[in-house]
């Protein structure tokens, strides 16, 4: 797959602020993402696009990302504020528009998303969601290759299965939960079951 100059040019860039595995699991979600993109028919520079700058917030510390988001005025929730590893995602998508010139705002809105999810994504924001999720990369987690395989099959059912696992895994672990992925989930089991009656 021939890159474009500027994709290229980003993926320079991202590199000097990543560790060496944080910029593989980069290149991973940004090539799972092109390739989600073939199968359904989003644009493909626009998913690599975002891909590749989905975590370019993610090696800045997390007291420096509340202190950025108070500098970008960028809103705080109480659960970031518990868990400040969160706002990667929002801080990610404003540096991408303000630092690499990013001007599509599907892409930034990708990039806010692709953490928590959020009620109604578009394609792209599920297919960044995704591949950050299913990335040749990804450690071993439960169901990992029966996710894999639905996810070029049925998106939204890979879609819906990820949160249902990542809850699931948040609740084992007494993790704070983000108010955002409980709303998203209870919006897809709902989209489900109604589907599910009208078959």
């Amino acid at each position: 797959m021939k890159e474009n100059a500027n994709i290229h040019a980003i993926k320079k860039e991202v590199k000097l602020h990543l560790d060496s595995d944080r910029y593989e699991h980069t290149l991973g979600v940004m090539y799972t993402a092109a390739s989600l993109a073939m199968c359904y028919g989003e644009d493909i520079e626009k998913a690599m696009t975002a891909g590749v700058l989905h975590d370019c917030a993610k090696g800045i510390p997390n007291s420096k990302k509340i202190k950025l988001c108070e500098k970008y005025q960028i809103e705080v929730t109480e659960s970031e504020k518990k868990n400040p590893e969160l706002l990667h995602a929002k801080l990610g998508a404003y540096i991408a528009v303000h630092k690499y010139h990013v001007g599509d705002e599907t892409i930034a809105q990708a990039i806010t998303s692709h953490t928590t999810g959020r009620p109604g994504m578009t394609l792209l924001e599920k297919i960044i969601y995704i591949a950050d999720f299913i990335e040749p990369g990804r450690k071993e987690i439960p169901k990992l290759d029966e996710i894999r395989r639905v996810s070029f099959q049925n998106i939204d059912q890979a879609l819906f299965t990820i949160l249902e696992n990542s809850l699931a895994y948040l609740r084992t672990r007494d993790k704070v939960i983000d108010p955002i992925t409980e709303k998203t989930y209870l919006y897809y089991k709902d989209l489900f079951e109604k589907r599910t009656e009208e078959a």
